[in-house]
């Protein structure tokens, strides 16, 4: 039996939408709550409603985003760079929100693509549970697939709520993640994404 036969049958079928609901009837039971009580009788639906949109990212392949690219570029071989993308999104220990600013850049190579499929990029990848290091890493290495660019940059820097609202208790704490490739590994470059997005 190969590695991918064994694999395959370790798989789980996914849970019904029901059987997510009832996990949510569950949980509230175990925290003590009566979920047959009014106002709590919506909220399984609601809960799996707003967890969908949460993590809708596992159901977008973020370099299938970034596919159509042009590649007249009319010689333009500096920064392309987007700051201060809002992104949220869920950690995988806690499954709280992380809320905060992406900067994403990179320096072409022959092909370019459309600002606007950058940050479909970094919504598709922070709509999942991660960590922000995983998701710095990954932003970036979606970028390098599908663009072969000369260089990317990623900075993110965001407040965790399960450090925020639990724990620790710490407020107005962020964590700032970075993800350095090619030529951004040079420090004449790196200073210049530092100091375009502030943060020299």
């Amino acid at each position: 039996m190969t590695a991918e036969t064994v694999a395959l049958k370790t798989v789980k079928p996914r849970p019904s939408r029901r059987d997510a609901e009832e996990a949510v009837r569950t949980l509230l039971a175990y925290y003590g709550e009566d979920p047959g009580r009014a106002g709590l009788l919506d909220t399984p639906r609601r809960f799996v409603d707003a967890y969908q949109e949460f993590l809708a990212g596992y159901s977008e392949d973020p370099v299938a985003l970034l596919s159509r690219t042009f590649d007249d570029i009319e010689d333009y071989d500096d920064i392309v760079l987007l700051k201060n993308l809002r992104f949220e999104s869920h950690c995988e220990h806690h499954i709280q929100p992380i809320i905060g600013k992406a900067h994403v850049a990179y320096l072409p190579g022959r092909r370019i693509v459309g600002i606007s499929k950058l940050a479909r990029v970094v919504e598709a990848l922070s709509r999942r549970l991660v960590s922000q290091e995983s998701l710095t890493n990954d932003i970036a290495g979606a970028i390098e697939r599908a663009l072969e660019p000369r260089g990317v940059a990623v900075m993110l820097d965001a407040e965790h709520q399960c450090m925020s609202t639990r724990g620790v208790h710490q407020t107005d704490v962020s964590c700032v993640t970075q993800r350095l490739t090619g030529a951004f590994k040079e420090p004449a470059i790196e200073t210049r994404f530092l100091r375009l997005i502030g943060k020299d």
